[in-house]
């Protein structure tokens, strides 16, 4: 087996730590865009579970969204479930929230805790795909694992 890279291998240590067998896998190329990681894996867009970062423009509150590949996040919809509008930070404060980088960005094993929100369309698949940890490590799941590993809560997105 191969080394990982540091942040990927602390996303495999989270998810061992949580009891799931789940395994990361870095690739040569990027896996940073919802289209690349499928190609990558060879699934649909619509399995891949991009997580989006945004904070509350009121408050500075982190809050991740783990959408669908497929789907826009509706950041009008997402205002009336958190109580107030959104934003899409920069690319610090995603790092000093979460510990990884854009593109990178799993679903767990975060620097900070974090409002988490899933997608319900991801609830669909059979195997969906998330980042792990760098711009080109992802790992294989089942949805209704989101849930459980994230704390998270479902809801429709678009």
């Amino acid at each position: 087996m191969e080394l990982l890279s540091p942040s990927a291998q602390r996303v495999q240590d989270a998810l061992r730590g949580m009891g799931f067998a789940y395994e990361v896998i870095e690739f040569a190329q990027t896996t940073r865009t919802a289209a690349e990681a499928a190609a990558a894996v060879g699934c649909t867009v619509g399995q891949i579970a991009k997580s989006l970062v945004f904070k509350t423009r009121h408050g500075g509150r982190p809050l991740l969204v783990i959408a669908s590949g497929a789907n826009r996040v509706n950041e009008k919809a997402m205002r009336a479930i958190v109580g107030e509008p959104i934003e899409k930070p920069d690319a610090d404060f995603v790092r000093q929230q979460t510990g990884f980088v854009i593109g990178g960005v799993p679903p767990l094993g975060h620097a900070a805790p974090l409002t988490i929100f899933i997608d319900e369309d991801l609830l669909q698949y059979d195997i969906i795909w998330a980042a792990a940890g760098t711009p080109n490590a992802v790992f294989r799941l089942a949805p209704a694992d989101l849930l459980p590993m994230t704390g998270g809560q479902a809801i429709k997105v678009t």
